[in-house]
């Protein structure tokens, strides 16, 4: 780091040095304060290569082995690091193969710089070798994207991408290079951006919303707070704590919120959303009052729009206006940056208490618990459950671990059932719902991390969709956990099919290979667990290494993750079973 401050300074203190545009790139990455990137050669980029080559010393390039893997790595180093992911890939097939992680990275707010080689300016348009038009597929994906042709373009270009992809509504942006560019000369300053014209990243706050809020608010009986990935990603979560416990309102997390509220807090009431609590779900639809804070009504939360909520007086905490009266339509909308907002209305609210109101949730919590939870994690079946190995996992790590959960019934199980004590502890793939995120995106996280313990949960099913990111481990020597919950479905659609379409288990039945056997053809110390006496001792086991590790558990094959809200049904209709 301190190579790279030194350089940095040089930079800065020199008017124009004339380099080629491939270690332009290289400084406005060091200029930005990247010391981190992943990405995967090839013959568009490689003159950028043969510049990282040059500077290994003061900028680490992570070989992953796909780029798919390169950005869902950035993925989960930029959600840990509080830092803009960067993911490098050539023309054509590396350019596509980057897409699904930035359509996942847009949906789901999360900073990236992704940078493309391309084929000379003088072949676009002709359907020249690995020429793709990138710019125009990435477009619905991306916050902004940008194609260079001229190496002078270089500084400035990259300036204004890093400070897009991580001001305001965080997002992915995507610079093609063409190889020319690479190749080209110029006279290189830095200066970062500050502004874009006709772009405001963050909204003016306005008293007057703030006030009103602040009346709604003091004047509920029944008030309910439902906070999402804004919080964290408005670094938040201090005004938050100090805000509901001055309000004395319980609060739900959306999937993307989790931990940033530790989960013991007294005011914090669990999950919505389609696989959440039954309490703070039912309960939505009685509150007088619904306050959102950093979440923008996604379809899993709401339920059906025609019975969300509607006795309630919404007021809406938000950076981004567009998502304002989007879904939900709102009766107050304090814009701005929440971390300011919440900082300027917890003067203007009243101390209280609602233990009556409070009271409804711990009761609902107590049948839940009765139905659902109890039989998860005191079990009675032979076989073991998705919901007791995160129990297990719970006691090991003791709340501390950051949780990296790839998607269908595992990520819902490790969502409802992990504890966390810190924020930035639950990664997870949310608006686009993306199997094989999850090892990649724990490689990264411990990177951006590396003082925490790491722990990926997934599927039989999604592990097989990146599972050659071993290979990045392998080399790196990163020391990932990872456990794979083995039901040898392809477990959520399998319930779905149980559930909704009479039992026919239409191509969800995995037929699996060793998967220790593989680990430990990448020199990861492997394990299987089929047995409840020895599952918490291999975890135990887990935790204990210090390099990386792979925990195989056998669970049930046809265990379902309950409570759910039936698809098109409302919140208050979450069945227990």
């Amino acid at each position: 780091m301190e190579t790279i401050t030194k350089l940095t300074q040089k930079v800065t203190n020199t008017k124009s040095v004339k380099i080629t545009g491939a270690e332009a790139v290289v400084k406005c990455l060091l200029e930005e304060g990247v010391d981190l990137i992943y990405g995967y050669p090839g013959g568009a980029i490689m003159p950028v290569y043969d510049e990282f080559y040059k500077y290994e010393k003061e900028l680490k390039h992570v070989l992953t082995r796909h780029e798919q893997g390169a950005v869902h790595a950035a993925q989960g180093y930029a959600r840990v690091s509080d830092k803009v992911g960067v993911a490098v890939a050539t023309s054509g097939p590396g350019a596509t193969n980057l897409i699904t992680g930035i359509a996942d990275a847009q949906i789901d707010s999360t900073p990236l710089v992704c940078i493309t080689g391309q084929v000379g300016s003088h072949l676009l348009g002709s359907d020249a070798f690995q020429e793709t038009d990138i710019i125009s597929i990435s477009t619905p994906v991306t916050k902004w994207n940008y194609q260079i042709t001229k190496a002078t373009e270089i500084p400035e270009i990259m300036a204004k991408a890093f400070y897009i992809a991580k001001s305001g509504r965080p997002g992915p942006v995507l610079i093609d290079i063409t190889k020319d560019a690479q190749f080209g000369e110029l006279d290189f300053s830095y200066e970062p951006c500050k502004k874009v014209r006709s772009y405001k990243p963050i909204p003016d706050m306005d008293p007057v919303s703030i006030a009103a809020a602040a009346k709604i608010i003091n004047e509920a009986e029944k008030p309910f707070i439902v906070w999402g990935q804004g919080l964290t990603l408005g670094r938040a979560e201090k005004e938050f704590k100090d805000f509901i416990e001055k309000a004395g309102i319980p609060s739900a997390s959306t999937l993307l919120g989790l931990s940033a509220l530790p989960s013991d807090h007294e005011l914090h009431v669990g999950m919505v959303g389609m696989h959440g609590n039954y309490a703070p779900n039912v309960l939505t639809n009685s509150c007088d009052v619904l306050i959102a804070i950093g979440m923008r009504f996604d379809d899993r939360v709401t339920g059906n729009l025609e019975t969300y909520a509607k006795q309630a007086k919404i007021v809406h905490f938000e950076i981004d206006p567009a998502e304002v009266d989007k879904n939900v339509k709102t009766d107050v909308a304090v814009l701005g940056n929440v971390k300011e907002t919440l900082s300027a209305i917890l003067p203007l609210i009243e101390k209280k208490q609602h233990k009556e109101w409070m009271q409804q949730f711990h009761d609902l919590y107590d049948i839940e618990f009765k139905e659902v939870i109890d039989g998860q994690i005191n079990v009675g079946t032979e076989g073991l459950t998705m919901a007791e190995t995160i129990v297990a996992l719970n006691k090991a790590t003791k709340g501390e671990a950051v949780i990296v959960s790839d998607v269908g019934q595992h990520q819902m199980i490790a969502s409802r059932f992990s504890k966390f004590k810190h924020g930035k502890s639950k990664v997870t793939s949310g608006g686009l719902g993306t199997m094989g995120f999850a090892l990649p995106a724990a490689i990264g996280a411990k990177m951006g991390a590396p003082e925490r313990e790491v722990v990926a949960i997934i599927g039989d099913g999604g592990f097989q969709m990146n599972i050659q990111e071993l290979g990045t481990i392998l080399q790196t020597k990163v020391p990932v956990k990872i456990i794979v919950l083995n039901n040898q479905f392809l477990g959520m659609v399998r319930q779905w099919q149980e559930l909704f379409f009479d039992g026919r288990y239409a191509s969800t039945i995995m037929t699996n290979p060793d998967f220790v056997k593989i680990a430990e053809g990448y020199s990861i110390k492997a394990r299987k667990v089929s047995e409840r006496k020895e599952l918490t001792e291999a975890i135990e086991e887990m935790i204990a290494s210090k390099e990386s590790y792979f925990l195989e558990v056998a669970v049930e094959m046809e265990e379902n993750v309950f409570p759910m809200i039936p698809t098109g049904s409302s919140v208050s209709d979450i069945r227990l079973k």
